[in-house]
């Protein structure tokens, strides 16, 4: 008898299924990545900027990624010495 055969009376063993919170978890992430594809086609128009040298046009959806990566940089880089005192020890 070969291993794929199968026995009567018994069932193929069923994959897990996930859990309430995990499909929760996916179809939040699916409405976030609509709602962020929407978001970077309706902002796709140029816009001057003006760099500290010269002034030049980009896509709009580029200038906010990277006002959005410059924030999250900032914030991380003032939580990580937040804590710290004028010692260098925490609070």
């Amino acid at each position: 008898m070969s291993a794929s055969a199968q026995i009567p009376g018994r069932s193929q063993p069923k994959a897990p299924r996930r859990g309430r919170r995990q499909q929760g978890r996916t179809v939040v992430l699916l409405v976030l990545a609509v709602l962020i594809t929407l978001f970077a086609v309706f902002n796709v128009h140029k816009v001057k900027v003006d760099w500290i040298l010269k002034t030049s046009e980009v896509p709009l959806i580029i200038v906010i990624v990277l006002s959005l990566l410059v924030g999250a940089l900032l914030g991380a880089f003032a939580s990580r010495r937040g804590g710290k005192g004028k010692d260098g020890k925490g609070t």
